[in-house]
């Protein structure tokens, strides 16, 4: 097998990843998102905890708030078991504060947390309502207008998992995309230490891919910059601005980790200078 063809399929050495991962555009989960008609479904997948949020928050605000401007219906769940209450946050926090008309039922419904990792995707695929008979209330899907009559995943135009491991977004590539490849389109942020399992399946089976704080922070800009609030602007730049907000500090320690090589190397050289002189 020929080096070129090696690193297509994703096995190349680092600076074959490296290379992808600088790659990687993050406007395409901004236009796979605009791309779709207004009022589509939508299903946002919360599968991180508190412990990730720092990177995975400001992502998952921008999205809810990008597919509210758009008028999307959104139906939110999570395979990991503090999932839900990382949604919840986003509800209260975005979604009803700037689109204070969505109505639950209709224009948005909780879903909630459910056991079973990646079984829980592959029985959507195919048998929704047999995984999900009840809303996270316990309401019936069948009262429900938005999911009432939902069967499986090809019901929603766009799948989105804000995603810290497993399972995951590897799970929804594997288990959601493999069942109605062409049913709908799928995206996906991640962590910055899950981004290698994932770039293997960008950009043929995932069409977006935001990678740690900074694909947030350019996302926020893009979503921001299109759909300003009239009514509460400064509070829409606190809680779609987080990602920004936390560039700076990781900024800082770049360059002292770069100053600190730096001061290393240049030691290193005085000191054997001193040792050649002697």
């Amino acid at each position: 097998m020929d080096t070129n063809t090696h690193d297509r399929q994703g096995g190349g050495g680092g600076g074959s990843f490296l290379a992808r991962l600088g790659g990687i555009d993050r406007r395409w989960i901004f236009l796979a998102i605009e791309s779709i008609p207004e009022g589509s479904r939508v299903l946002l997948a919360f599968d991180y905890d508190p412990a990730s949020a720092g990177e995975l928050q400001p992502m998952a605000n921008a999205m809810v708030h990008h597919c509210a401007a758009r008028g999307h219906k959104i139906v939110f769940m999570a395979l990991w078991p503090l999932g839900k209450q990382m949604a919840d946050a986003t509800i209260d926090d975005v979604l009803l504060e700037f689109h204070p008309n969505y109505a639950y039922g209709t224009d948005y419904v909780q879903l909630g947390y459910k056991a079973g990792n990646e079984a829980v995707v592959k029985l959507m695929a195919t048998n929704l309502p047999q995984q999900y008979s009840t809303d996270a209330a316990g309401a019936a899907l069948s009262s429900l207008p938005l999911v009432a009559g939902v069967q499986d995943l090809a019901a929603f135009q766009l799948i989105a998992s804000i995603s810290a491991g497993y399972p995951g977004a590897k799970e929804w590539v594997q288990y959601a995309n493999s069942a109605a490849p062409e049913a709908f389109t799928l995206v996906s942020g991640s962590t910055g230490v899950q981004v290698s399992q994932l770039l293997p399946y960008y950009p043929a089976q995932m069409e977006g891919l935001l990678v740690a704080v900074k694909g947030a922070a350019e996302y926020e800009m893009l979503v921001t910059a299109k759909y300003p609030s009239a009514d509460k602007p400064e509070l829409l730049a606190e809680r779609l601005g987080q990602g920004r907000v936390r560039m700076g500090p990781q900024l800082v320690a770049h360059l002292l980790m770069i100053g600190l090589i730096i001061l290393g190397n240049v030691a290193m050289i005085a000191g054997r200078s001193r040792g050649g002189a002697r």
